[in-house]
């Protein structure tokens, strides 16, 4: 039976986070050479960024900019907190910083290509909803070559959400007893599909975004599951679809 599946794209087709953590530790290390004499350490740096980006996403959505803000709201506070000058040349750095993250090369998830071609063999229709800015995801996706697999269903959100979601599906050919959602994110995908009647699975990645991490208080009304490995995705599909009536 024909299967509508909607993919996220960062940290479930494409590797996303790691790049983030990754500049994440060159601003603390820069960070702690301006404000360790202080007392300031990587923990205390880490806490207040990870604070400051995550109360700006409700507001801004997975705007580009506010990643890099976000670095030079946490050198700001912790200026005041230390009384260090604050330095406009430094500030420059720390956005340039911030903005690296978006430069890196595009790396899929193992099996990533496996599993759609699995997927679209099968019959299956595919579709890819995403968060973030138009620009930046059009080059991942054009990188990766995904418009082979999604065609023109590509939906690129900045608030990706209930609404959002709730939007997607009852603006367009979307049958929800037939319909899946396919992601990492607790937050943004699993408990928009699920509070939207859709199939979900949540795909388990190795560290977590924190803003990801919500607890689930809706019902499913069809299929949930939570896997490990892409390639698990169509069988475990094929296997609700044709199990057995009951």
């Amino acid at each position: 039976m024909k299967q509508t599946i909607l993919f996220d794209l960062d940290d479930t087709l494409i590797y996303c986070n790691k790049y983030f953590y990754q500049v994440i530790d060159r601003f603390t290390a820069q960070m702690l050479a301006w404000f360790g004499s202080y007392g300031v350490t990587a923990d205390a740096v880490r806490d207040k960024q990870t604070e400051i980006d995550i109360a700006g996403i409700d507001v801004l959505g997975f705007k580009s900019d506010h990643f890099p803000q976000s670095f030079i709201e946490t050198y700001r506070y912790f200026t005041e907190l230390t009384g260090r000058r604050r330095d406009t040349i430094e500030e420059n750095s720390l956005w340039q910083l911030g903005r690296s993250v978006y430069e890196h090369e595009v790396e899929p998830y193992p099996h990533m290509q496996e599993t759609l071609d699995a997927l679209a063999e099968s019959g299956h229709e595919l579709h890819l909803y995403t968060g973030g800015e138009l620009l930046i995801q059009n080059r991942k996706i054009e990188q990766m070559q995904l418009q082979r697999y999604f065609d023109t269903r590509i939906y690129v959100r900045r608030h990706k959400n209930i609404e959002a979601l709730e939007e997607i599906i009852s603006g367009g050919p979307f049958d929800r007893d037939h319909t899946w959602m396919i992601g990492n994110s607790i937050r943004t995908d699993v408990v928009p599909a699920l509070t939207a009647g859709l199939h979900a699975i949540h795909m388990i990645t190795e560290v977590e975004w924190l803003y990801n991490v919500i607890e689930i208080a809706v019902e499913p009304r069809g299929a949930f599951f939570t896997l490990n490995h892409l390639r698990e995705v169509p069988e475990t599909i094929h296997g609700y679809v044709n199990r057995p009536a009951p």
